[in-house]
C-alpha cells in the first residue's frame, strides 16, 4: 500500500486519497470499471451512486449507505458509477495482515475467544445495515476535503472501528480474519484453466496458488513443457477456436472475451497456431 497522502490517481475524472490505508474516492464520470486483486481483506461503503462487484460467477450490486466486505486474495472486478443523480463517492478500509494480527493481540488472544466460533469462507459479501458501520463511515465524510487531512492514529482508529464493526456483525470473521496460516498450494493448472482470461504477473500466478515465485516456476515446469505466459496463449486461442467453430460466436465478441486486449494480437496469434485467420471459421454473414 502507498501510505502517502497525496492522490493516487491524476484522472480529472476521478480522485483517490489514501490515508494509513483508508482510501476515499470520488468518481466525476458516469462509470469506471477497474480489475481489483486484494491481497488484503477490506470493507468498501457506498456514500453515493452504486458499485458492482463481478468475480466472474456473480454480481453483487451496492448502493448508497451500503457496505460490502471483500476476502483477502480474491480478483474481482469493481464497477464504479453514478446513480439517482448522483457520482460514486466510497471510502475503502484495507486491513493489512501486520494490522490485523497487532488487533488479534489486543482483542483475541488474551480471551480465547476463538475456540466456539463456527468456520466460514465468506466471499464477496454485502453486510446488513448497522448503526455502527453507518456512524463508522459518516464520521470520515469530511476527509474527501483535500484540505482537510486526518492525523494517522485518527485514520488507525478508523480501522480499528470498522474490524470491530465487522466482529460485531458476525462472530465468524474472527475465524477468517485472524487466520494467518500460509495457504495450501492450489492446483496450478486448475487454476489456470479458471482463470486464463484474465491478466497475471508471474508474481501474482505464484501468490494466487500458494506458492513462492521460485516454487511456482519449478512446480509448473513439472506438469508443461511450456512456459506459463505462452500456456495461457494457447488456452485462450483454444478456447477462441471453439468458441468461434462450434458456438458460432463473432470475432469481435471472443478476442477480448479469452483475455485478448486487441483483435490485432488475436489474430495474429490465431493464425500462428492455427494456420488461418479467425475469421476463416466464420459463415461470411456472421463476421
Amino acid at each position: 500500500m502507498i501510505p502517502d497522502t497525496q492522490p493516487l490517481s491524476h484522472d480529472p475524472m476521478k480522485i483517490i486519497f489514501n490515508y494509513q490505508n483508508v482510501f476515499f474516492s470520488f468518481f466525476y464520470d458516469d462509470a469506471d470499471a477497474c480489475v481489483h486483486r486484494s491481497r488484503e481483506y477490506a470493507m468498501n461503503y457506498v456514500l453515493s451512486g452504486e458499485m458492482v462487484l463481478d468475480d466472474g460467477n456473480r454480481q453483487v450490486h451496492v448502493g448508497k449507505g451500503e457496505c460490502v466486505f471483500i476476502p483477502r486474495d480474491h480478483r474481482v472486478t469493481m464497477y464504479k458509477k453514478a446513480c439517482c443523480g448522483e457520482q460514486y463517492c466510497g471510502i475503502y478500509l484495507c486491513f493489512t495482515r501486520p494490522f490485523l494480527r497487532e488487533m488479534y493481540g489486543k482483542y483475541v488472544l488474551h480471551k480465547g475467544s476463538l475456540g466456539n466460533v463456527e468456520k466460514f469462507s465468506p466471499g464477496v459479501m454485502k453486510l446488513p445495515p448497522s448503526a455502527e458501520i453507518e456512524s463508522l463511515f459518516a464520521s470520515m465524510t469530511p476527509y474527501f476535503n483535500p484540505e482537510v487531512k486526518p492525523q494517522d492514529d485518527v485514520m488507525r482508529l478508523k480501522l480499528e472501528e470498522g474490524l470491530l464493526a465487522l466482529l460485531h456483525t458476525d462472530k465468524r470473521f474472527m475465524i477468517v480474519l485472524f487466520d494467518f496460516s500460509m495457504p495450501w498450494k492450489m492446483d496450478i493448472l486448475d487454476f489456470m484453466n479458471r482463470n486464463y482470461m484474465y491478466e497475471f504477473t508471474l508474481e501474482e500466478l505464484a501468490h494466487y496458488t500458494g506458492r513462492s515465485l521460485a516454487t511456482f516456476k519449478r512446480d509448473f515446469k513439472k506438469v508443461s513443457d511450456l512456459t506459463p505466459e505462452k500456456w495461457l496463449i494457447r488456452k485462450r486461442l483454444e478456447v477462441a477456436y471453439r468458441l468461434i467453430k462450434e458456438e458460432h460466436k463473432k470475432v469481435v465478441e471472443v478476442y477480448a472475451e479469452v483475455g485478448f486486449k486487441n483483435p490485432s494480437h488475436f489474430s495474429t496469434a490465431f493464425k500462428k497456431q492455427y494456420g488461418i485467420p479467425p475469421t476463416a471459421l466464420v459463415p461470411p454473414l456472421s463476421i
